[in-house]
């Protein structure tokens, strides 16, 4: 793997040598492949143009995280900005790259999570948009465009993450490939007029299977806390490791935004069926929200207190999307049209 690792670490350089103009372009593209921004920017985005889709994204999101992360404690993926360092292959001539805030990830690097949860989620959006068109249209080039929008995407996420020196080519490669596998399949495995118990048993058995992989791995002998040590070490400011980029804080994630789900569907089944005006308005709102939430500040000690704080605050996710918003703009928009 060195032969891969070293020319992973030249494209890198070169592309922080010729592209150094788009710098802050690619760190914006960084920040929307995010697996965060799946939650909270495509879900509300989707679901108030459709809002079967909006779930799958949703659902997909969260699957395809969480396998990411198992894939992550089982490949034990090297990051570019430790292995230069732990290489000592670059001692007398280090590369003439540099870190940025959203490089010091602190998970395994293969696959990359970005690439695999965008190539999954915008699956769905480019499918169902392409579906779209081609009925209003009967054309297979205009509706081919969306597809066209989500390969260049991909290639633009995957770059960013080579870029910031958070991934290898391969590992950005692999996620791309399994992200677009995992599209296709959970697609048409969207569920639909599920039970609450059905949503809270999956997303507990999420939770107690990553747990008993790690435990199972750390019983052989594996230390999974490894990735962690590395990623202090060698990023070069202590304050961009962040504890919501650890492994677990993505799995409390993906658990939380389950059972919120599931709880929206229980509270509102079918959701609230609002014109398109109305619909516009609760993306806002609803946008507004999410963003607050995301910025709501967390206690990082106790860790097992910000672990649960942080699944709370995906499980409102759904709610504010799927029932408080959309609920509050209904009860209003009526009123107005009865006066």
């Amino acid at each position: 793997m060195e032969s891969v690792y070293t020319q992973g670490i030249w494209v890198a350089e070169t592309l922080q040598q010729q592209t150094k103009s788009l710098e802050q372009c690619w760190l914006v593209i960084t920040h929307l492949g995010d697996p965060k921004a799946a939650f909270l920017l495509v879900f509300p985005f989707t679901y108030f143009l459709d809002k079967r889709a909006g779930v799958a994204v949703l659902w997909i999101a969260a699957i395809s995280e969480w396998l990411n992360l198992v894939f992550k404690w089982m490949l034990f993926g090297e990051r570019p900005f430790w292995w230069i360092g732990e290489s000592h292959l670059y001692v007398s001539m280090p590369p003439r790259i540099h870190q940025f805030p959203s490089t010091c990830e602190t998970g395994p690097g293969s696959p990359s999570g970005h690439a695999m949860v965008t190539a999954a989620v915008w699956w769905v959006v480019a499918s169902s948009l392409g579906s779209f068109l081609y009925s209003r249209t009967r054309s297979v080039l205009i509706s081919s465009a969306p597809f066209l929008l989500y390969v260049a995407l991909l290639v633009a996420v995957g770059t960013s993450r080579i870029f910031i020196l958070a991934h290898f080519p391969h590992q950005v490669i692999a996620g791309c490939i399994t992200g677009f596998i995992l599209g296709i399949v959970l697609s048409g495995r969207v569920p639909e007029g599920r039970p609450l118990l059905f949503y809270f048993s999956f997303s507990f058995s999420l939770l107690l299977s990553a747990l008993m992989v790690n435990v199972g791995l750390q019983q052989i002998g594996i230390d999974l806390s490894w990735s962690i040590a590395l990623a202090k070490k060698w990023c070069s400011h202590a304050e961009w490791i962040r504890l919501d980029t650890a492994p677990f804080s993505s799995l409390t994630r993906d658990c939380g935004a389950l059972l919120g789900l599931g709880l929206a569907e229980y509270w509102k089944p079918n959701g609230w069926s609002l014109p398109w005006a109305p619909r516009a308005l609760s993306l806002a709102f609803s946008s507004m929200g999410l963003y607050h939430v995301n910025r709501l500040p967390l206690p990082v000690q106790p860790q097992g207190l910000f672990y649960g704080l942080f699944f709370i605050k995906f499980v409102l996710v759904p709610q504010i999307v799927m029932v408080f918003v959309p609920g509050l703009v209904h009860l209003f928009t009526r009123k107005k049209k009865q006066d």
